[in-house]
């Protein structure tokens, strides 16, 4: 096998580590193109390829997430990671790892640990990298780094609900949820939300933004069922997808291009939070992008408004 046959075998797998240590696709795949420079350029051929490339992608995403924490500190709003729609690396005997370290409630969580801790948690507890290894990469003693786990694992069981919902349950939940979204049904949704339910969007400053964050089943419910008509009647398309391993939607204008994303935390039966990204920054690899604020004037100027008794007005989803 060549070494870019080599590379590109490992790719999915340098993508996953990489995004999960950012939260960010756009900075995963400039970490893997510069573990590619890198490999390229180094005269020898190493032991493992695969302990190389991962020490490699996983220095360069430390580093890279040293300093965008600096400016995750300075950004306007709400901070999400950037949706991910596929996750190209697949592992049957980590599935369950794989899934529940994607989603982007553990996202989230991960963003409270250090670089180190988040590298080696990854690394150590998703992929299943012995400590030899996880050293190698991080540039730490074993025992450092059985240190550096332990804390990452505490920090991280005790973010998580203590009971997960079935898969299957989440998607059949989901799919109700979006066909009484779709309908407008506000009872129909209200029933499917948790009582301290939360909305909360990551605009970025970039585009419109009714509110941060809407909190309770009767508030979300009625913001909800207000959304889908006007949206609807604009051309707009609410487009289920799994969205970081989690039920979710692409919403899309009348020509596909991409307003935002929406992830759906759902637990005991009902759905706890739900998370919107229509930052355009963090979109552009979902598909071409459409111009929220274009929305919003194009609703505007139809003379379409939510129903009256959302008090609101007729911005786009956020």
């Amino acid at each position: 096998m060549t070494r870019d046959e080599e590379f590109e075998e490992l790719r999915p797998l340098l993508f996953s580590i990489a995004y999960r240590i950012l939260g960010s696709v756009g900075e995963a795949e400039d970490a893997v193109q510069e573990t590619w420079l890198r490999h390229d350029a180094s005269p020898t051929r190493p032991t493992s390829t695969k302990a190389f490339l991962s020490a490699v992608v996983t220095r360069i995403s430390i580093d890279v997430l040293r300093s965008a924490r600096v400016r995750r500190e300075e950004y306007v709003g709400p901070w999400f990671p950037e949706p991910l729609l596929t996750d190209p690396y697949q592992d049957p005997e980590r599935s369950a790892e794989l899934a529940d370290s994607l989603s982007v409630a553990a996202l989230l969580l991960l963003e409270r640990l250090s670089p180190l801790e988040r590298a080696v948690f990854v690394l150590r507890e998703v992929f299943g990298f012995g400590f030899p290894e996880v050293a190698a990469a991080v540039g730490r003693s074993e025992a450092a780094c059985r240190q550096l786990a332990v804390r990452a694992r505490r920090h991280m069981d005790a973010g998580r609900p203590r009971f997960e919902a079935d898969r299957r349950e989440r998607e059949e939940l989901a799919g109700r949820f979006f066909d009484a979204f779709r309908e407008g049904d506000v009872d129909g949704v209200r029933e499917l939300l948790a009582a301290d339910v939360q909305l909360i969007g990551d605009a970025g400053g970039k585009a419109p933004q009714w509110a941060a964050r809407f909190v309770g089943a009767e508030e979300v419910a009625r913001v909800l069922a207000a959304l889908v008509p006007p949206f609807v009647r604009i051309g707009g398309v609410v487009e289920p997808r799994q969205v970081n391993g989690e039920p979710g939607a692409v919403f899309r204008d009348r020509d596909g291009k991409v307003v935002n994303t929406w992830a759906l935390d759902v637990l005991d039966g009902r759905v706890q939070t739900i998370r919107t990204v229509i930052n355009p920054d963090k979109l552009g690899h979902v598909g071409p992008v459409a111009d929220a604020w274009a929305v919003l004037r194009e609703t505007t100027a139809a003379g379409v408004r939510c129903s009256p008794d959302t008090g609101g007005t007729t911005d786009p989803p956020a």
